[in-house]
């Protein structure tokens, strides 16, 4: 009788950015279909467009649901949207970032959010580069994926209508 191994649990957050409202249904489908749960989202007004909405959903799930959140999203138009996973046993933090021009950007993260560079893919660079210190940084920036953030930043701000965690200090 084969051993059942025990499912590693995770958390992450869903970040919208910036939707047409038309989309709010079918986005909201496309998270419970991955999620196995209703889930209630609270929409904003995305100050940057009179027809465009924002929100955050936080989720509880298997490690890997990120990666399938993301690609649930991805290609849809006029959606920008972020996904993170916290790390978990056996697997490495992750954030994937989605714009419709650039489409989606995956990164590994630490425990603390910043981007992890993984070994093969710093060699790739350096290789790619050839020495040249410009060619490098591009690489390093499309590692990080920097065009991603550039285009992303004036979304993640919520404006007025953003809503404000308080956070605690424990211990």
């Amino acid at each position: 009788m084969p051993v059942e191994m025990p499912h590693v649990m995770t958390r992450g957050v869903v970040f919208i950015h910036s939707t047409p409202t038309a989309l709010c249904p079918h986005i909201t489908w496309a998270l419970e279909s991955v999620l196995g749960h209703r889930v209630a989202l609270e929409w904003t007004r995305q100050p940057l467009g009179p027809t465009l909405v924002r929100c955050e959903l936080s989720w509880v799930g298997e490690a890997g649901t990120g990666g399938r959140v993301a690609s649930t999203l991805r290609g849809w138009a006029n959606l920008r949207y972020e996904v993170t996973e916290e790390p978990s046993t056996g697997s490495d933090g992750s954030r994937w970032s989605h714009t419709p021009s650039l489409g989606i950007h995956h990164t590994w993260t630490s425990a603390s959010g910043d981007a992890v560079v993984n070994e093969d893919r710093l060699r790739a660079a350096i290789s790619v580069s050839k020495g040249d210190p410009i060619v490098l940084g591009q690489e390093l920036d499309l590692l990080l994926g920097r065009a991603w953030d550039d285009e992303l930043e004036v979304f993640r701000y919520a404006g007025d209508e953003a809503t404000v965690r308080w956070l605690h200090r424990a211990g």
